[in-house]
């Protein structure tokens, strides 16, 4: 069983590939999971909160941003379930 360069460096890229793709869509996941009201990946214009206004969060905004925080945790680990299957 010898293994031949190309399909070595192919293995490695792939590993490569997968390690980046699963750490971005964790990435992904947690900036979507955090945003509040505003826009995806961060605060509205830097206020605290998230909310437009900058004032603080409602507590329906909070308990919104909690289970989207908890939708995110459950996607990531059914993700991490399905790689370890294949």
């Amino acid at each position: 069983m010898s293994m031949d360069l190309a399909r070595l460096l192919q293995m490695i890229v792939n590993m490569v590939m997968r390690r980046l793709l699963r750490i971005g869509i964790n990435k992904g996941m947690d900036s979507i999971a955090r945003a509040g009201r505003g826009k995806a990946g961060g605060t509205s214009a830097g206020k605290a909160g998230g909310a437009p206004g900058g004032g603080p969060m409602t507590p329906a905004e909070r308990q919104a941003q909690v289970q989207a925080r908890q939708a995110a945790k459950r996607a990531r680990q059914a993700a991490q379930i399905t790689r370890r299957m294949r």
